[in-house]
């Protein structure tokens, strides 16, 4: 899945990226379940007017989170087997799933969502043992504000304050100048550690723009982590604990990506 020289700069940039992870084929089931969720009214918008309350009449930020309640597409997303095999060479075993969440970004108004660190939310004693994965739904470019990130910034602690541009977020002021824009086609992942301060622009390009980013900690970081999915309801994707999501499910998640896949397709 990664060189070795890849290991290397997530441990020491704390992020590393892959062009063609995810195929054309599934890319077009992420876009046809995430307009049905579009649909259904389930995307809000967290983007305020400045006072953190008062929602946005002219920028629009979309989240869901979490997904999975709404989607068993995106449910079994994080047991995909390169999913799997990705995070555990970069965080080890065991991978817990932490949390999972989209953001959609409409043409024109779509408003990014500013700089912070993920362990200002999860507080784990490393910030190295948890990562972001974060897929491009469509083409991540500069120009519709595609995730920028500052390598090296797990090693700091930045402070953060509430994000008077959001509805519940908070965010950081780090050295801007020190930032590195990652473009991706659609199906691309970037994989940040935890602590590393990023944040994505708006879109100024017609077409929307979404990401969907699921974050997983190392099993030893469980007990400790803050918000995600409740203690108890971290589905252990490997390692003894590992039940396939039937614990936390009460289905049996794992090996069900391609069929989810194939569903999907089939109501297109």
């Amino acid at each position: 899945m990664f060189k070795q020289s890849e290991i290397e700069q997530f441990r020491e940039e704390g992020w590393v990226a892959k062009a063609d992870f995810w195929t054309a084929r599934e890319v077009r089931a992420m876009r046809v379940e995430l307009d049905r969720l579009k649909a259904d009214g389930l995307l809000r918008n967290v983007a305020a007017d400045g006072d953190s309350r008062t929602e946005s009449r002219d920028k629009i930020n979309l989240q869901l989170c979490p997904m999975f309640p709404h989607s068993d597409f995106y449910r079994a997303m994080p047991f995909a087997d390169k999913a799997i095999a990705a995070v555990s060479a970069l965080i080890g075993d065991p991978v817990v799933l932490h949390l999972d969440q989209v953001f959609l970004k409409p043409g024109k108004q779509g408003m990014g969502t500013n700089w912070h660190q993920d362990n200002a939310y999860f507080e784990i004693e490393d910030p190295l043992q948890g990562t972001a994965m974060w897929t491009a739904v469509h083409d991540a470019t500069v120009a519709n504000g595609t995730i920028h990130v500052i390598p090296g910034s797990f090693r700091h602690s930045y402070p953060h304050s509430r994000d008077p541009y959001s509805n519940h977020h908070i965010r950081c002021y780090p050295p801007e100048d020190e930032a590195l824009a990652i473009e991706l086609p659609a199906g691309g992942v970037a994989f940040f550690a935890y602590g590393v301060a990023h944040c994505t622009l708006g879109n100024n390009t017609d077409r929307e723009r979404a990401g969907v980013a699921l974050h997983f900690i190392n099993g030893a970081m469980d007990a400790g982590a803050k918000s995600g999915f409740a203690l108890g309801k971290r589905p252990y994707l490997t390692g003894e604990r590992a039940s396939g999501g039937l614990k936390e499910h009460g289905a049996l998640v794992a090996g069900s990506w391609e069929r989810e896949v194939e569903a999907v397709l089939a109501r297109a």
